[in-house]
């Protein structure tokens, strides 16, 4: 091998072995940052929708349509409703979960554990009833009001749905008792089966005007919904919800269907998540929030939602930024997990490379201390050499004994490597050799 490449190569083996320590301190630093940081969310989460052919279905489906492009499975985990979504939130089974507001018991506990990634849309509460049972029953092909459904068989909706606690309240301020009713809790498909055949006069539950049951009833001969004229009163009474107005027409425009406005009373339903879930995940589905529930529909307009506001928890900071931010300035340019990555690490790597910087002064000096150190360590035995020399006689040393390890240690040195820039200290040592060398044979 050529002796200028195997200076070079010698001069870069010192240096990498200078600078090893603090690599290795630097990138275990960066490991314990990324293992308490988490910055690389799982591959699956459970999102808790609802019955099937519900809105809530439809559009746990479309989370899980999004989420796939970034390599994430969403579980859809099928549930009575809001009630039953809460309780797998709290219980760890679920990730995140759709909550319609004022239908589930949310307590002090939950601020903790729970968070809300904002409201998603309104929810307007459906009271669909034949016309005639309204005939047979008040007399009347349509009803004014609540009090008016006494001694209806109506059905209220399962109990994990949320519906019950729901219309219960309204009927206790409308003073009408439970027992003044024949209600039923069956689950929205047989309960629309039997409203349809006429085993039921009323039904009752919450959707989103996405739900393939509201679209039906709303279309159905004989079938006709419930004008609230309370529907500001009660927003007044119960702050989760909000009067709501279904236009003239915007169901079916040629039919004319409603045919006249129609007054309802809604809920928001916010999408929470367990204060457990990644970050990422959250900032994720706040992100999907933007693009599925941004646009028109019947009762807002367009970029109205997701909203912050209405929120029974505490909204997630992650949920905040990207409803009012839009996506991370990196992921418009970079694949989501990089992105990701940099955004959650990098105060971190600034810390290590504010703490690593000063260290790497040293990186010089030592480097320096290393090279020098292949001459430095033969000037002990020279040294001793020379002292040894000086007590000769006392100790019974000859003096060729003396030269022969001299000559012995000159051989070794003239077989050291150093690179170019410190080859003076390697002459150097080569000059003391022979100024020692010449004191023995003058002595001699």
């Amino acid at each position: 091998m050529p002796r200028n490449i195997r200076y070079t190569l010698l001069s870069l083996r010192d240096l990498l072995v200078s600078i090893g320590p603090f690599a290795l301190l630097t990138i275990a630093l960066l490991g314990l940052a990324y293992w308490w940081l988490d910055p690389n969310p799982p591959k699956r989460v459970v999102l808790a929708t609802g019955p099937a052919q519900s809105a809530y279905d439809a559009f746990g489906k479309r989370y899980a349509d999004a989420l796939r492009r970034y390599g994430i499975t969403v579980e859809l985990l099928p549930t009575e409703g809001s009630s039953d979504n809460l309780e797998l939130l709290r219980t760890g089974r679920a990730d995140l979960g759709f909550v319609q507001g004022g239908s589930a018991d949310i307590g002090y506990d939950d601020e903790e554990s729970i968070v809300s990634l904002g409201s998603l849309f309104v929810e307007p509460l459906w009271l669909f009833y034949r016309e005639d049972a309204a005939q047979r029953l008040n007399h009347t092909p349509t009803v004014a009001s609540l009090p008016d459904l006494r001694d209806w068989r109506v059905n209220v909706g399962t109990a994990g749905s949320g519906v019950p606690r729901l219309f219960g309240t309204l009927l206790d301020v409308n003073r009408v008792e439970r027992q003044q009713l024949q209600l039923s809790e069956l689950a929205q498909t047989p309960a629309t089966v039997g409203f349809l055949d006429g085993e039921l006069d009323a039904v009752v539950f919450a959707s989103a005007p996405e739900s393939l049951m509201v679209q039906m009833l709303l279309q159905s001969p004989g079938i006709r919904l419930m004008d609230f004229a309370q529907s500001e009163a009660y927003s007044r009474r119960f702050g989760y919800l909000t009067p709501v107005v279904m236009p003239q027409g915007v169901v079916e425009l040629s039919k004319n269907i409603p045919e006249r406005d129609v007054r309802l009373v809604a809920s928001t339903t916010s999408l929470l998540a367990s204060a457990k879930t990644h970050p990422a995940i959250l900032q994720l589905f706040a992100q999907t929030a933007t693009s599925l529930h941004g646009g028109a529909s019947w009762f807002n307009r367009a970029r109205e939602y997701p909203s912050l506001e209405h929120s029974e928890v505490p909204l997630s900071p992650e949920a905040v930024r990207a409803i009012k931010n839009g996506p991370p300035f990196l992921q418009r340019y970079l694949p989501f997990w990089l992105a990701n990555l940099i955004e959650r690490m990098w105060l971190a790597m600034g810390l290590i490379i504010a703490l690593a910087l000063p260290l790497s002064r040293i990186i010089p000096p030592l480097y320096t201390f290393r090279i020098r150190s292949r001459v430095f360590r033969w000037y002990a035995e020279l040294r001793d050499i020379e002292q040894r020399h000086e007590t000769a006689a006392a100790d019974g040393v000859s003096e060729q004994q003396l030269l022969d390890e001299l000559a012995e240690m000159e051989a070794k040195v003239e077989k050291v490597v150093m690179p170019l820039a410190f080859t003076d200290e390697l002459y150097a040592l080569r000059n003391n050799i022979a100024l020692v060398r010449n004191k023995l044979q003058r002595k001699g």
